[in-house]
């Protein structure tokens, strides 16, 4: 069951997660989400660094960090996974955002299949801004697969883990795409109010973009094709959908 929660330090409603991301965020009446991209993306650390002094020279509280989009070198195993997100979130809580594994912030994290980073590195960035009245607001969803949220390990969760024959590939798209439907109902949205849809695979899904993508009226404004897997080993179809007002390139 999908909960939400308010994150009132950020401004932001957010879907409750794992410890290492939320699964979606939406700013509250009065605010709105803008988001950056870095043209040349810097590891972990010093972009974190690079986050901190640009909310800082907006005026903005980190506490309105709110999204964030990463890329790796290649897929973890399920402990390198959990090591890497203990690493990310201990800043997240030096800046009052991560507290009790309670983490508001939604995220995507994915392995480009060719021209991988050697590091993990930010891709792009999402935070929350005040807003005139009436102003679009906007909204993000963390990166999902089609890994179903529970208690063991991602194999046993996962749809049809370890096969990737053309059924196979549906099923998962089926999953995530219903997954971030799922998400997007919660934020109080739907297909028609988001203006990106990402699609992260290294599988042929052109035979079923018509009808399962398309005829959702999730390509409206578009579909863009990341060739690059999901972050864990066995996972292999990954999709995030976000509408944001306003987009900048640093």
């Amino acid at each position: 069951m999908v909960e939400t929660a308010v994150f009132e330090p950020g401004n932001y409603t957010y879907i409750r997660g794992p410890f290492q991301y939320s699964g979606g965020i939406a700013p509250l009446p009065g605010f709105s989400v803008e988001r950056v991209t870095f043209m040349t993306p810097p590891a972990i650390e010093p972009g974190f660094k690079l986050i901190k002094d640009y909310l800082t020279s907006r005026g903005l509280p980190l506490t309105n960090f709110a999204a964030c989009e990463l890329r790796s070198p290649a897929p973890f195993d399920d402990a390198g996974f959990i090591a890497f997100n203990r690493i990310y979130v201990g800043t997240l809580e030096r800046w009052g955002i991560f507290k009790d594994d309670e983490n508001p912030v939604a995220r995507s994290n994915v392995c480009p299949e060719v021209l991988p980073p050697s590091a993990p590195v930010f891709h792009a960035f999402s935070y929350i801004v005040p807003t005139e009245e009436g102003a679009p607001q906007g909204f993000v969803t963390a990166g999902g697969a089609e890994a179903r949220e529970g208690p063991g390990g991602y194999a046993e969760n996962t749809v049809r883990h370890g096969e990737t024959t053309p059924d196979a590939i549906l099923e998962k798209a089926q999953f995530t795409l219903g997954a971030m439907e799922i998400r997007m109902t919660a934020l109080g949205y739907g297909w028609k109010d988001a203006t990106t849809t990402h699609v992260y695979t290294v599988h042929d899904f052109h035979p079923f973009i018509a009808d399962e993508i398309a005829a959702r009226g999730a390509a409206q404004k578009g579909l863009t094709w990341f060739y690059a897997r999901p972050p864990v080993v066995g996972l292999e179809f990954e999709m995030d959908v976000r509408c944001v007002p306003v987009e900048r390139v640093i």
